[in-house]
């Protein structure tokens, strides 16, 4: 004897399953409207590797991205060279400034406030220092996702009342790499 199951069943699991699909979708983590431009690199783990730094030395740095606090805040941590430096950013929405802001924390002598935009498919970010960073009172930064999942990261100290070139990287995605603090 042939068993089917009859019409009531199937469309009560073809229901079920569409609600269950909805219910799921709804519940993909979003972030702030504001901060909806670093979606891109959100949940990834990249790497760069320069082998020609300005100290004659390699760095190494491996750079996380996060949704943080509900979505409202992202949250980005890095460390150079297997912990040998490293800081975590906060990047949030302010409503008083009506700009995207962030806070960078070092495991060095200083951190920086700043602000970053999303135009032409880049970011820049201008950062006040605060502390002692031999001297640095700004920085400016570029970081341009590419179309095959990379990114290059451009930045510029003030120093002295002169901007100077500071660190050009190409980070690629790297699931395995770990930040690593110490």
């Amino acid at each position: 004897m042939k068993r089917t199951f009859p019409i009531r069943t199937l469309v009560t699991i073809t229901i079920s399953l569409a609600v269950a699909s909805n219910i799921a979708a709804g519940d993909q983590p979003s972030v702030d409207p504001h901060l909806e431009f670093l979606q891109p690199w959100l949940d990834k783990t990249f790497k760069s590797e320069d082998k020609k730094a300005s100290s004659g030395k390699p760095t190494t740095d491996v750079a996380r991205w996060e949704r943080a606090l509900n979505g409202k805040a992202v949250r980005i941590t890095h460390s150079l060279n297997d912990g040998a430096y490293g800081g975590e950013v906060i990047v949030r929405w302010d409503e008083e400034k009506q700009a995207v802001c962030y806070h960078y924390f070092t495991t060095d002598t200083f951190w920086t406030e700043g602000t970053m935009n999303f135009k032409d498919g880049k970011i820049t970010s201008h950062e006040f220092v605060k502390g002692k960073a031999g001297g640095v009172t700004e920085v400016r930064a570029t970081l341009e996702m590419r179309s095959d999942g990379t990114y290059l990261q451009k930045s510029e100290f003030l120093k002295d009342g002169k901007w100077t070139p500071g660190r050009e990287a190409l980070y690629r995605p790297d699931p395995a790499a770990r930040v690593i603090f110490k």
